[in-house]
């Protein structure tokens, strides 16, 4: 459902799985700052909210997610994956437990086959599961901010922020009290720049989470058993993942930041080398300029120039190869 808040003054709508909210309203550069700063707020309405309820909610879960979830206690903020039988991430919850809910949010349009999957594996345990995207929206505040929260608001507090799980008829009001907005572009450079990878765009239907760093944030190794724990402990223990995720510093000459999937080469095999990776996000960034991150392969140097399509880059490390 598109978001209410594309209304605003100079709002533009973004595209993709991010289309039913605003791109931007107009400066992305002074949104990067004020959320840099601290200020403002951003409208995540659009990703997908599911609760968990019922006295064995945090054991049931603990066993099917890749985070140890089983003592999280009230108001801590997480974050876990869905893997594969083979160990390849299907989904990506950010979670708190408010003490007798436990509220996710997903990306958009993910909701429904996330719940469709725990639903499968409810056997006796005694939980309720529910798609609350309908009457719950996002919004995102940055680190630092002063902003109200609202009495009785489930919030996820991490060193990025907090994301406020808000009555969907809220938004309009708590908007006009809480800017100024900042769009999903802005908000996806700052993820860039953090380094954080992202559902759908650093993933594909093959990626394990040691290829993205999502080792210890999102998955916990010294707990007991899930599906596609298997793959996680052999490659933690016997191997390295095929590919590894790294920041690139863009060529800032370029007009056009080179779009997701963009191949990426080695600089000194010219156009015609060998495809040694992709790239997944790119942004321009108020201070870095145009940067991006990428899927490489694992046993690419660290210190190799490397071209995006027809853009030269520079890495730097995020997974060590």
């Amino acid at each position: 459902m598109k978001s209410p808040l594309l209304s605003l003054p100079g709002a533009v709508a973004a595209e993709g799985v991010d289309e039913d909210v605003a791109a931007h309203y107009g400066d992305l550069f002074r949104e990067q700052r004020a959320l840099a700063d601290g200020t403002g707020f951003v409208d995540l309405s659009h990703r997908g909210v599911v609760t968990v309820t019922g006295p064995d909610r945090l054991s049931w879960l603990h066993l099917l997610l890749t985070q140890h979830v089983s003592e999280l206690p009230p108001g801590r903020a997480t974050e876990a994956l869905v893997l594969s039988a083979n160990g390849h991430i299907e989904h990506a919850l950010y979670l708190v437990d408010d003490g007798e809910t436990v509220w996710a949010h997903v990306e958009p349009g993910t909701q429904e086959a996330l719940i469709a999957y725990l639903e499968s594996m409810k056997f006796f345990y005694r939980v309720e599961v529910a798609d609350r995207s309908a009457d719950v929206a996002v919004v995102h505040l940055p680190a630092g901010s002063i902003a109200e929260v609202p009495d009785g608001v489930a919030v996820r507090e991490t060193a990025h922020g907090r994301d406020l799980f808000l009555p969907r008829h809220d938004l309009e009001s708590y908007a006009e009290k809480t800017g100024p907005p900042a769009g999903v572009l802005a908000h996806e450079a700052l993820r860039v720049e953090q380094h954080r990878p992202r559902l759908g765009f650093e993933t594909d239907h093959r990626t394990i989470p040691h290829e993205l760093g999502w080792i210890g944030a999102a998955v916990h190794l010294q707990k007991g058993c899930y599906r596609g724990q298997e793959t996680v402990a052999r490659v933690q223990n016997l191997g390295k993942p095929p590919r590894r995720l790294v920041f690139l510093h863009l060529d800032g000459s370029d007009v056009h930041l080179p779009p997701r999937g963009t191949e990426i080469r080695l600089a000194d095999e010219g156009p015609d080398g060998r495809r040694i990776g992709v790239v997944t996000t790119s942004v321009r960034h108020y201070e870095l300029g145009p940067v991006a991150l990428a899927v490489i392969k694992r046993n690419v140097p660290v210190d190799a120039p490397l071209t995006a399509g027809d853009t030269a880059a520079a890495q730097e490390t995020v997974v060590a190869p």
